[in-house]
């Protein structure tokens, strides 16, 4: 039997728990229903006095995590965050327990945001994972030796594995599930719980949130300019001619700030223009391509399917609001 532990960090999501817990529960009953052992015992642990102190949440006893016992498997859930900082520097008593059940043989899963609490322990380090889409700038500048892969929805390197955001939830829990009960298991709860096995990608459900917590007039003043005439011009230096300042200099300070280029900020303005338009207009893809700022429909495409993980017509089908 596998001993599961689910952190109950602060500011954990009740969603990303309830879930955790509920496909475990389902697979367990699947095999007392069938009279087999259970292959899962399942705890909840805390770090944080005031966690521990409630006794029970979710129908389970709570544990302090630097009182269990060796696990086979702790589970970090998402964080219901808006300032990651805070949050990991509030969760950071959890760390150390994370690296002891590490290095004594315990496999770590994260869900979602839950990946910056792994990222905080330098346990990822040198390792590939995936987080939200839209955490993943941030998850990139705080951990920078983590080989980020934003699109995928899983991965897993060693006995560390990771999942995108929310629904993505759901295929690392059936990747656990496969991995530990065999296909056929995995498959019923695919069915069970209606999940797509077959997706691995997340990039289709980005979306492009450009940093304005900043000071820099210079570079609030590039953004403000590429955002008004992304579908006008063809270059950077048209976009930015009149800005009192060299071209390297803006450069520079653009990446600084948001952490991209400034022709790759303009890349996204626009392939978020065209994903907008796919969703809500019903504009021929001539129309869209040249209203997005591009001329050239090969290199729109290609753009666009590097960006977004499928075609504009397949981003159409899915996401159209009929």
């Amino acid at each position: 039997m596998k001993q599961i532990g689910v952190l109950l960090s602060k500011n954990y999501k009740l969603l990303s728990v309830a879930a955790i817990l509920e496909v475990f529960e389902t697979v367990n009953k699947f095999y007392a229903t069938a009279g087999d052992e259970l292959p899962f015992e399942l705890s909840l642990l805390a770090a944080d006095e005031n966690i521990v102190n409630q006794k029970e949440s979710f129908g389970y006893q709570l544990q302090a995590i630097k009182d269990v016992k060796q696990l086979d498997l702790i589970l970090i859930p998402a964080f219901t965050s808006d300032n990651m900082q805070e949050t990991l520097q509030a969760n950071k008593r959890c760390v150390p327990h994370l690296i002891n059940q590490y290095n004594n043989g315990a496999c770590i899963g994260t869900f979602c945001t839950g990946a910056f609490l792994l990222g905080a322990s330098g346990l990822l380090n040198g390792k590939i994972a995936t987080t939200h889409v839209d955490a993943s700038d941030g998850f990139a500048n705080a951990f920078p030796e983590v080989n980020l892969k934003a699109d995928r929805t899983v991965t897993q390197d060693g006995r560390l594995y990771t999942s995108g955001g929310a629904t993505s939830s759901f295929h690392l829990l059936l990747h656990l599930v496969q991995e530990f009960c065999g296909n056929e298991m995995a498959v019923k709860i695919a069915k069970v719980f209606a999940i797509d096995m077959d997706r691995d990608k997340q990039s289709y459900f980005s979306t492009f949130q450009p940093s304005r917590n900043h000071n820099d007039e210079l570079v609030a003043s590039a953004q403000q300019k590429i955002e008004s005439n992304y579908h006008d011009v063809a270059t950077i230096e048209e976009l930015i001619k009149d800005i009192p300042s060299s071209r390297r200099n803006i450069v520079r300070r653009f990446k600084q700030v948001t952490g991209i280029t400034p022709i790759e900020y303009l890349q996204q303005t626009r392939i978020a223009a065209a994903k907008k338009l796919l969703e809500r207009t019903g504009q021929q893809m001539t129309e869209i391509i040249f209203n997005s700022g591009y001329s050239d429909p090969k290199a729109f495409r290609k753009v666009f399917k590097k960006s977004v993980g499928m075609t504009p017509s397949q981003y159409r089908e899915k996401f159209q609001v009929r």
